[in-house]
């Protein structure tokens, strides 16, 4: 909707009275604004301080002395030179706007990299910081792998993830973050959000929890299961009591043997996202993608070198409606389970994780790996379609 200006004749006219008092307002402030000429009396005050500078001088100048003439000082009503007041403000405004490019800089260095920042502050060269600064939250699949160039250097006991991309993750449970819940399904956004717990409880558990790590059975991951799911259940009970190839609880958790291996620190590094949606007859359907990274070292006093066993993992899990199925509240069925390990002896079928040191690169690897090259850090792979090529056992490209 647009509006017409209004005719001449619409616009109200202006008392005679307000339009009189508006020029001699204007006339008195013109006229009090107005330069005025130095009196008679500054006039004289200037000769005579004119005089007296070059009769002192002239003395001075008799004398010998190399003092120069005292500045002649500037008239009491003309105030200070104009051309040195102008010349100071540029050279404040030049030293302003130069200071002002200076900390805007420093803004966008800090932006773009604070770790770099940071270090630089402290003293440091800056050369470790760009791989040590936290990644934000992953709330989209990668659509590449991480480049190798920021990531330099070789793990030790001190810093187990120098040289890696997990460098960048967050430590152990701080990785895995369930969405912002809303109602799905036969869901509340309350029971969404104790859903979503519950898978990354089970995470924790297989994953990351220490004692799982040595060895032992994941009592609680395995509770989490619904009990009408006999057949998953009983796979992974096997599996755990009798390892077999087909029976693998390393499909299910991740463990390494006490007396060959240990972890080099307490901290395991942890990368991927979750995700919830409605299902199939109103259920609730949530995708679990995570990547975790273990530093290990060989067991036994003195042992030094660090090796990374690289471990992603892929879980589907769904929580039926309990008014059109029989279940069980709070529990859920596996409907996909999928995983990539990289760096361990994949020709061995004994229920552990066995990561291949450098030092024992000499040696060779029992496996035959006839598979691709990957790279591990890479989650942009799809690991459904990798697993229907040939060769499993294929070779990494950096740990």
């Amino acid at each position: 909707m647009t509006t017409s200006p209004p005719s001449p004749d619409d616009v109200p006219s202006i008392p005679d009275d307000v339009w009189d008092r508006f020029v001699q307002d204007s006339e008195a402030e013109i006229r009090a604004s107005a330069p005025k000429e130095p009196s008679a009396r500054a006039r004289m005050v200037t000769e005579r301080l004119r005089q007296q500078d070059e009769e002192a001088a002239r003395r001075g100048k008799r004398r010998g002395r190399g003092n120069p003439p005292p500045a002649r000082p500037e008239g009491w009503r003309t105030g200070p030179a104009v051309y040195g007041v102008e010349e100071r403000g540029h050279r404040r405004g030049r030293w302003l706007g130069l200071i002002g490019v200076l900390a805007a800089v420093g803004v966008l260095l800090f932006a773009l990299n604070p770790g770099w920042a940071l270090d630089s502050m402290r003293g440091g060269d800056g050369g470790a910081a760009p791989d040590s600064t936290p990644l934000p939250i992953e709330t989209a699949e990668p659509t590449s792998a991480p480049s190798k160039e920021p990531f330099p250097g070789t793990p030790t006991l001190q810093d187990p993830f120098a040289g890696s991309p997990a460098k960048q993750y967050a430590d152990g449970a701080a990785g895995i973050v369930p969405p912002k819940a809303w109602p799905a399904g036969w869901m509340t956004s309350a029971q969404v959000t104790s859903a979503l717990k519950n898978v990354k409880a089970y995470l924790v558990d297989t994953n990351l929890d220490p004692a799982t790590l040595r060895g032992e059975r994941p009592d609680a991951a395995l509770g989490m299961l619904d009990p009408s799911q006999r057949e998953t259940r009983t796979r992974f009970e096997t599996a755990f009591r009798e390892p077999t190839e087909k029976n693998d609880p390393l499909r299910l958790a991740v463990r390494f043997k006490p007396s060959e291996v240990a972890l080099a620190g307490d901290v395991v590094k942890a990368r991927g996202r979750m995700a919830f949606t409605k299902g199939k007859d109103r259920a609730v359907v949530v995708h679990a993608d995570y990547t975790f990274v273990y530093p290990v070292v060989k067991a036994g006093s003195g042992s030094t070198e660090v090796a990374r066993t690289i471990i992603r993992r892929i879980l589907d899990v769904e929580f039926p409606d309990p008014s059109r199925y029989r279940v069980t509240p709070g529990k859920f069925a596996i409907t996909r389970y999928d995983d990539d390990i990289a760096n361990s002896a994949c020709s061995v079928h004994d229920g552990w994780l066995h990561p291949q040191f450098a030092s024992d690169a000499s040696q060779g690897d029992d496996a035959d790996r006839s598979g691709p090259t990957v790279d591990p850090y890479d989650r942009s792979r799809d690991l459904a379609a990798e697993r229907s090529g040939p060769g499993d056992c294929g070779t990494v490209s950096r740990t």
